[in-house]
């Protein structure tokens, strides 16, 4: 299908076209309303795609030794891969929040996996999407809070379930679709969702469609599809925790979390769990091949937040280390990507979201909205990106105890981190020691290096009202 819409529009472009009035959006990016709509004369199809603590480099395109992520892979060298992505809360329910909204969970106030959603403060992208006319379906994991389902506006369809407080089962999980519990038409929760998916898309309209597919994988417990189970028993993991690391523990520690599993078996099923959910986007593009909109399609690939596998000896999440907040995010939209296949290196969020699409849209970013449209790092690959962020965590029982409440900075080299309560700063940089390996501030020269990093958290927490606790 050809509807105009494919050729990117440099910023020089953009520019002229808007008579050299292009409006200047969060941090600097430019933000043209309307421009593409008008371009095109229809608005692009979104489909958004979020799965559970899946980490950055669990990918092929990523150099993974053995995991197969083949539909994962086409989108990443028919889109960009922004290979500096982070969440600002490594934990499901703020960092979704943060997904629909644009905002630190500091604003939109689902601080841990027990606060409240608030349905007459927050307001999702899909719902300024459904008032320019969109289609729009939420299909997957909900968890806002507690597993109790929202009334959201801005969405025609709604298909969630409230299983394990929210968290879902994999295999014969109760769905409810738009409130209502419904038979299961599949076992395996992935497939299912990604049937429901499958109908919303095929189904005939004249209006753009949004689609937000949440999945449960890669959550634990960990259960794949009984025709991957066992695949990657003989894989070698050698890996995740090279033997001259000092806090190699892989061998010695059990897992906590879901199973009594040791964690190479854990990982095991948790990279099989990883290879169903490629299939599933995989039968998604295939789709949206028939019908012949691929390329009229925004498709955005992202996970909820990183997940620690025995790194500083710990497990799970919630942590500032990268391997908790750093998560795979992938777009695929050729109407406005210049160089598609590349690796874009400029620092995204995931509050980053919510702007993009309604810049793809055509439409203005809402004032509300505190993250930076990345729309212009897809048109022009020297477009600048932020120099620095804020990772935040509250208070998440039970993990308070092991995981005290803090504040972090990261720029593009260094990661300051200030704990509210029970263990001293931290500071890492990030080019000489990526795996932070190495606190800074058990130097003589620590307090020194860490001064202006503590400044610019302080700057950045008053300006986007980032409060403790």
């Amino acid at each position: 299908m050809d509807n105009g819409f494919k050729r990117p529009v440099s910023r020089r472009e953009a520019m002229k076209i808007l008579g050299g009035a292009a409006l200047a959006g969060a941090g600097g990016l430019l933000s043209p309303p309307g421009l593409f709509a008008r371009q095109a004369g229809k608005r692009p199809n979104i489909i958004f795609i979020l799965t559970d603590d899946h980490r950055w480099d669990c990918l092929g395109a990523m150099g993974h030794p053995f995991l197969q992520t083949p539909n994962m892979d086409r989108l990443a060298g028919e889109g960009v891969l922004f290979e500096n992505a982070f969440v600002t809360t490594s934990l499901c329910s703020p960092s979704r929040a943060s997904f629909l909204t644009g905002q630190y969970a500091s604003v939109h106030g689902v601080k841990n996996n027990f606060c409240r959603w608030d349905e007459k403060r927050n307001i999702t992208f899909m719902d300024h999407l459904k008032r320019v006319g969109y289609d729009t379906a939420f299909i997957g994991k909900w968890h806002m809070p507690g597993g109790g389902l929202p009334n959201l506006p801005g969405v025609d369809q709604f298909v969630s379930f409230t299983r394990k407080d929210g968290q879902g089962d994999y295999y014969d999980c109760p769905i409810y679709v738009n409130h209502k519990l419904t038979p299961n038409r599949k076992p395996y929760i992935t497939e299912e969702l990604t049937d429901y998916a499958l109908d919303f898309v095929n189904t005939d309209r004249e209006n753009p469609f949004c689609l937000y597919l949440s999945h449960k994988a890669v959550h634990h417990d960990w259960r794949p599809p009984k025709h991957l189970k066992g695949k990657y028993d003989d894989a070698d993991l050698s890996h995740l925790a090279p033997e001259s690391d000092k806090y190699n523990t892989w061998t010695h520690l059990n897992w906590l979390e879901g199973t009594m599993n040791d964690m190479h078996t854990t990982y095991r099923r948790y990279c099989e769990c990883l290879e169903s959910v490629d299939e599933q986007v995989g039968r998604l593009l295939t789709a949206l091949e028939k019908r012949g909109v691929l390329d009229d399609t925004v498709i955005v690939y992202a996970g909820d937040n990183g997940y620690i596998w025995g790194e500083h000896r710990l497990y799970a999440k919630h942590y500032p280390y990268e391997e908790s907040i750093r998560i795979p995010y992938i777009v695929r939209a050729p109407m406005v990507i210049d160089r598609p296949g590349r690796r874009a290196d400029q620092m995204v969020l995931n509050q980053d979201l919510a702007p993009s699409l309604l810049q793809m849209a055509g439409l203005s970013i809402p004032e509300a909205m505190q993250g930076e449209s990345f729309l212009p790092i897809l048109n022009d690959s020297t477009a600048p990106g932020r120099k620095a962020f804020v990772y935040e965590l509250f208070k998440d029982f039970p993990f308070s105890g092991r995981v005290p409440a803090h504040k972090a900075i990261r720029t593009d080299r260094y990661k300051y981190i200030d704990w509210e309560t029970c263990r001293a700063p931290e500071l890492y940089d990030l080019k000489t020691d990526p795996r932070e390996m190495t606190n800074l501030m058990d130097r003589p020269d620590g307090n020194a290096l860490a001064e202006p990093l503590r400044a610019q958290l302080d700057a950045l927490k008053q300006q986007y009202r980032l409060v403790d606790g």
